[in-house]
């Protein structure tokens, strides 16, 4: 049986409800805005715009908007500014999120909290927005800053998938192997993340001319990083020959297929990158890739479990579409 809040305060309860395809609708949208700001953010760092607004949460001292400046260029402090507004309409989104839940037809615990860590979030990436500012672009600080977003992109996909699906124990739609490996991908995702901030930190974008950069030396850490790309496409290619190998439902496939894609234009990008020099507009482009591909690695994981079908508001299901492609299922256990 699914899991819900069987008594929500008396405002919910008389609320009109919130259908399941609008909840979808605002699930894609976190997607969207989540992996947008990482991409603005991108930008703001090859411009050299990082410190563009030289304090926080002022832009400057006694102004909260962009002021004539003997020190700082005024795009560079309206390209900061203009970041930092977004994060009004990503937190716009992500607290439509948890409202929604709240009044979805039946509310539910999972969706409920799978919501309410949008809003959260959004905070954390504000405030770690800010200290970044406060020590004038350390890279740890904009590395750390980065990587909450393809975390949060990760936890929209398990949202949009709560959307589609019921709360019962998730149940194998592959076989242990193949399912093994999504969840392998997943760390190495992880890792091939973490090696690219420290790329970019010993690189020559460091979102302010006078940042210190890593010490390490750009080619060091390229070569860790290239070495888990090779990691992840050898992982990738033995998750193609295991669905070979086993009977599965069409959107396991669909979304290796997105992955195998999002990778290879990744790979393209970095090798493109890398060979000029590291242009600014390839930086965003690659940083695009890097949510592309968490999101993508994120569906492939939710494809291999069900959750059975959308509970309705009375206990019955809703009617969900079936699934494309072979009916027999290679395996279908509960997980424990």
């Amino acid at each position: 049986m699914a899991t819900t809040f069987t008594a929500p305060p008396a405002p919910i309860r008389s609320s009109p409800r919130v259908g399941w395809p609008v909840q979808r609708g605002l699930a894609w949208a976190a997607v969207l805005t989540q992996a947008g700001i990482a991409v603005t953010g991108s930008v703001v760092r090859v411009t050299s715009s990082g410190l563009g607004c030289p304090t926080w949460p002022q832009c400057f001292p006694g102004s909260l908007v962009p002021i004539a400046s003997p020190t700082v260029a005024a795009l560079r402090s309206w390209i900061e500014f203009s970041n930092r507004l977004l994060i009004i309409l990503v937190g716009g989104v992500a607290v439509l999120c948890v409202a929604a839940a709240l009044l979805a037809p039946q509310v539910r615990r999972r969706h409920l909290l799978l919501a309410l860590v949008m809003p959260l979030g959004v905070v954390a990436q504000a405030v770690m927005g800010g200290v970044t500012v406060l020590v004038h672009l350390a890279w740890p600080a904009v590395a750390a800053h980065f990587l909450v977003s393809p975390l949060l992109v990760w936890v929209a996909v398990l949202l949009v998938a709560a959307t589609q699906e019921g709360d019962q124990p998730p149940t194998a739609l592959v076989a242990g192997p193949v399912r093994a490996l999504a969840g392998v991908l997943g760390g190495a995702l992880v890792a091939l993340l973490g090696a690219g901030t420290l790329v970019t930190a010993a690189g020559p974008h460091a979102g302010d001319a006078a940042t210190p950069r890593l010490g390490t030396g750009v080619e060091t850490v390229l070569t860790a990083h290239t070495g888990i790309v090779a990691v992840f496409a050898g992982l990738l290619v033995a998750a193609g020959f295991a669905l070979h190998a086993t009977r599965v439902p069409a959107a396991p496939w669909r979304a290796y297929l997105l992955v195998v894609a999002a990778f290879a234009a990744q790979a393209v990008i970095g090798i493109v990158q890398t060979l000029l020099g590291v242009p600014e507009v390839l930086v965003s482009l690659h940083v695009t890739g890097a949510v592309v591909l968490t999101a993508a690695v994120a569906y492939l994981w939710t494809t291999t479990r069900s959750r059975g079908p959308l509970p309705g508001p009375s206990g019955s299901d809703n009617h969900v579409e079936p699934r494309r492609g072979p009916t027999i299922i290679h395996v279908s256990r509960p997980l424990s």
